[in-house]
C-alpha cells in the first residue's frame, strides 16, 4: 500500500458540492492570470461550493486574505465547511448578500466574478480593485462574453483577453 498526500487538484475535485465547481485546469490558469500570490488580497463573488475560494486562500497564504461574496446561505455554509476541512477558513471572510450595492473592500489585488451576469457588476469591480489590479470572469456562452466585453470597455478596463481552455488526458 502507498499512502500519498493528495494534491490541491485532488482535493478540489473531491469537494462536497451543491453547485458546479471550478476545476483545476481553469483554476490554475485563472490564478496565474490574476497574478495572485502570497500576501495579496483577493476578492471573489459567487462562492458556490468554494473550490475557487480554496484555491485563492491557498495562493495568498497565511499573510494574504480572501473576501468572498455569496447570495445563497446554503452555498456559503457548504463552502465554509469545505474551507474548514482544509484549514483555510482563517484566511477568508465570507460575506452573504447581493453585490449590486458594491463591495466593502477596496484596493484589492485581484477580483474573480463567477456570477451569471457579471456585466452588471463591472462598476463595482472597478471600485474594489486597486489601480492595475486584475479582473477575471467565467462565462459559458459567447453571448455572455460579448455583454461582459462591452461592460469592461465602458469601465475602461485595459488588456482584455478572452480564452477557452481545453484539457485532454492521454493514456500513459
Amino acid at each position: 500500500f502507498f499512502i500519498l498526500q493528495p494534491s490541491l487538484a485532488d482535493l478540489l475535485v473531491d469537494l462536497k458540492r451543491s453547485t458546479q465547481i471550478m476545476y483545476p485546469k481553469d483554476i490554475g490558469f485563472i490564478l496565474t492570470s490574476l497574478s495572485i500570490g502570497p500576501g495579496q488580497r483577493g476578492l471573489e463573488a459567487g462562492t458556490g461550493s468554494g473550490s475557487m475560494t480554496i484555491a485563492l486562500a491557498f495562493a495568498v497564504g497565511a499573510q494574504g486574505h480572501v473576501f468572498t461574496y455569496e447570495q445563497r446561505p446554503e452555498f456559503q455554509k457548504l463552502a465554509r465547511r469545505n474551507l474548514e476541512r482544509l484549514g483555510l477558513e482563517p484566511q477568508v471572510d465570507f460575506k452573504l448578500g447581493d453585490i449590486a450595492a458594491g463591495f466593502e473592500e477596496t484596493n484589492v489585488d485581484a477580483l474573480f466574478l463567477d456570477v451569471a451576469n457579471p456585466w452588471d457588476y463591472i462598476a463595482q469591480a472597478r471600485a474594489a480593485l486597486k489601480p492595475g489590479g486584475f479582473f477575471c470572469g467565467l462565462l459559458p456562452t459567447v453571448n455572455q462574453v460579448t455583454q461582459l466585453l462591452s461592460a469592461l470597455r465602458r469601465e475602461y478596463f485595459a488588456f482584455i483577453e478572452v480564452c477557452e481552455l481545453l484539457l485532454r488526458y492521454y493514456k500513459p
